[in-house]
């Protein structure tokens, strides 16, 4: 009789103290979410941590920073110079972020870490990115027909059925360099001089040469809308700049100008104020229509650098930073620095070149009274970016004197501060403007 009593006695004790071990599980749980919940109105959690206005707290690496202050100071000092903006990644961290000068010539407001400029060209990268993310989805083939998803791309001959979405994105149509740039900078839609395309002749078959686009890149646009269902800059803003926390990123003129700081286009040797911003490579958003701030584009560099997997998975990476073509402007358009930058080719959407014998992965940008620049190593997770808001070409210096540092190469005065500017680039009217935004 005892022992039959004592079973119901220890089962009732078993499930109070069961019981209470749930409570305490259900009380450690509700704690733990409310202290992780984010406050309201608060900013979220940034992804990569950030320098304020200047270089990380110091330790042990290659570059330089205050040597690196010190010589874009004195450039700065060039008449031709309004403001600039440095972001600097050594190890996978960023080390160094700072503005430099003013938003708008004879003005007050300084260039900081967060001024938005124009990325030009540097928005090519952006699209093929995107582009092989919808590709990794699986959701289009790199190797199908261009015309499977951009109606509006016409080519000489039909080429267009035959030429592929890499072809596209690699900038090897077939096409002369810069076809219709001057009729889109007439005003004429981009999207009807795609279609014009198919009255010009071939320099060469579809994906046999280089020849750098515009007007026919944007397809690029086009491609990602007909695949999402969205507007372009909602797709890449909700796949690629939201996730990544590109808080200042954006893809319109608009957009640009709404911005609570923003560095206005400048041109000329001795600017006196600045130009009006025209909507011209915004309306086609693939080939030049980013804004960003150097956070942003900081950001963005660790992404291309594999810091982001969730975002832009390494067989993303790997498709658009393998080189598809030779590209023998770049080396000349390069010739003052061939003794570093000794080759050059195309992936999609990004330059790979030979630095000394390092495989680095970049791109230069240039709209009317903007220019940007991005240049790194994967493998060592290093490398710069650069805004300003002039024509100068001066500034193309800083990327070799960081490469040089990351390297430990022998220093070489590539910002020439001791020598007279090279002339910038002409002022009269807009006929320039694509020949800013990059070469061939």
């Amino acid at each position: 009789m005892g022992s039959g009593i004592a079973e119901p006695v220890a089962l009732r004790r078993y499930v109070i103290y069961a019981a209470i071990a749930l409570a305490l599980l259900l009380l450690l749980w509700a704690a733990a979410l409310l202290l992780t919940a984010p406050v309201p109105g608060a900013a979220p959690r940034a992804r990569f941590d950030m320098p304020v206005n200047g270089a990380a707290p110091a330790r042990d690496g290659a570059v330089d920073y205050a040597r690196i202050d010190s010589r874009v100071r004195r450039l700065m000092a060039d008449p031709a110079m309004v403001g600039l903006a440095v972001g600097i990644v050594e190890g996978g961290e960023i080390r160094f972020i700072k503005g430099f000068g003013v938003t708008t010539a004879g003005g007050r407001d300084p260039v900081t870490p967060d001024t938005v400029f124009r990325w030009a060209s540097l928005s090519k990268g952006v699209a093929a990115d995107m582009v092989a993310s919808l590709a990794h989805d699986g959701r289009l083939s790199l190797n199908e027909p261009v015309s499977r998803h951009a109606a509006s791309l016409r080519l000489p001959g039909g080429s267009e059925h035959v030429a592929r979405v890499s072809d596209l994105l690699s900038h090897r149509l077939g096409l002369f360099g810069h076809a219709q740039d001057s009729k889109l900078e007439d005003g004429i839609d981009p999207r009807y001089l795609r279609g014009t395309l198919a009255t010009l002749h071939n320099i060469c078959a579809p994906g046999a040469c280089h020849a750098y686009q515009n007007v026919a890149y944007d397809a690029a646009s086009e491609i990602v809308e007909r695949v999402t269902g969205q507007p372009y800059g909602e797709a890449v803003r909700e796949r690629l700049f939201a996730p990544l926390g590109m808080s200042g990123a954006s893809m319109s003129r608009i957009a640009l100008m709404r911005s609570a700081s923003w560095a206005r286009p400048h041109v000329g040797a001795h600017p006196l104020g600045p130009e009006e911003v025209n909507d011209i490579y915004y309306r086609v958003p693939a080939s030049g229509g980013v804004n960003g701030s150097i956070k942003d584009l900081s950001i963005w560099m660790l992404a291309q650098m594999g810091l982001a997997p969730d975002v832009l998975p390494e067989n993303v990476l790997a498709a658009v930073q393998t080189p598809l073509a030779r590209t023998p402007g770049e080396n000349f358009r390069r010739r003052r620095f061939r003794e570093r930058t000794t080759a050059s080719a195309y992936g999609l959407g990004w330059r790979v070149l030979d630095y000394a014998g390092h495989r680095v992965i970049g791109h230069h940008g240039g709209v009317r009274g903007y220019r940007a620049m991005i240049l790194f190593d994967p493998v060592l997770r290093s490398g710069v970016v650069v805004l300003w808001n002039s024509s100068s070409p001066r500034p193309n210096g800083i990327e070799y004197e960081v490469m040089d540092m990351i390297y430990r190469l022998p220093f070489r005065d590539w910002l020439e501060l001791d020598k007279p500017p090279e002339p910038p680039a002409p002022a009269d009217g807009n006929a320039t403007e694509s020949h800013e935004n990059e070469g061939n």
